[in-house]
């Protein structure tokens, strides 16, 4: 496994355009470095590093400000074990309404894009967490990590009639924010189901770990289907707090303040 303070070689920089050598700073809590206004990034699945460049590629939103891939010389979005975009300023913010408006318009920009190919082979938790989510999968889940919530909510789940698309699933985490500027979007962790659904599961990550409260809920009360789409949101995290062997305490108290609000909307 590649150490998180392991630079980009030299032969890696040149390719993307970075200059020959790996004189560049490490991007605090992340294995990526930035090279100018370059960031290079590791790659561990080269599945989805190849879809997420194709991706960011292809969003065009004047309302956000997207992290775009960059070719090498030679034409190749993968260099090296290495990918490589253009650095976008700002850093990681709870903005609540600022965030879900940002899933909106991103979502919007997303919905002619196909589904991953990878998708189906994911067995990671949060591909569990969603299945189960979506009863597409059951597993047990822990009570006391989440399973006893995840049981009481999930009785209120009924049908969705939304048609599924490219949605991000961990919007609030990666957005950065710059002043007035437009938000950023650097990553993309994609899952195949309404586009609505990433807006709903940034405002239940904002009322989880963001400080938000159920009013954030209520403004977004006309998006199509979204008290329904909230319970998977908020059945989402909780299956996946209970299937990580190493969520703590203090996600299971954000989560519990999520699913409290949610349900006071179902």
């Amino acid at each position: 496994m590649r150490s998180a303070l392991q630079r980009p070689p030299a032969h890696v920089c040149a390719a993307f355009g970075a200059g020959g050598a790996p004189d560049g700073e490490p991007l605090p809590g992340s294995a990526a470095w930035r090279c100018g206004d370059l960031v290079l990034k590791p790659v561990t699945d080269k599945a989805r590093a190849l879809w997420t460049a194709r991706a960011l590629d292809y969003v065009d939103e004047p309302g956000l400000r997207i992290a775009k891939p960059v070719r090498s010389t030679d034409g190749r979005w993968v260099i090296g074990g290495w990918t490589a975009s253009r650095y976008v300023t700002g850093t990681p913010e709870h903005r609540g309404d600022a965030s879900v408006l940002a899933a909106v318009k991103l979502h919007r920009a997303t919905i002619g894009l196909p589904r991953p190919d990878f998708l189906a082979a994911r067995e990671d938790v949060d591909a569990i967490a969603d299945r189960i989510a979506w009863e597409e999968l059951e597993v047990p889940l822990a009570e006391a990590k989440g399973g006893r919530w995840f049981e009481v909510l999930a009785g209120a789940r009924r049908p969705i009639n939304l048609p599924p698309q490219v949605a991000h699933g961990e919007l609030l985490a990666g957005l950065l924010f710059d002043g007035d500027a437009a938000p950023g979007v650097v990553d993309f962790a994609p899952y195949y189901r309404p586009g609505e659904y990433g807006a709903a599961i940034v405002a239940v990550d904002a009322l989880a770990w963001g400080g938000a409260t159920r009013e954030l809920l209520e403004r977004w009360a006309h998006l199509p289907e979204w008290p329904q789409l909230l319970l998977r949101a908020v059945l989402f995290r909780l299956a996946a707090n209970a299937l990580n062997p190493r969520s703590t305490q203090a996600s299971l108290d954000g989560l519990r303040t999520a699913a409290r609000e949610v349900s006071g909307v179902l």
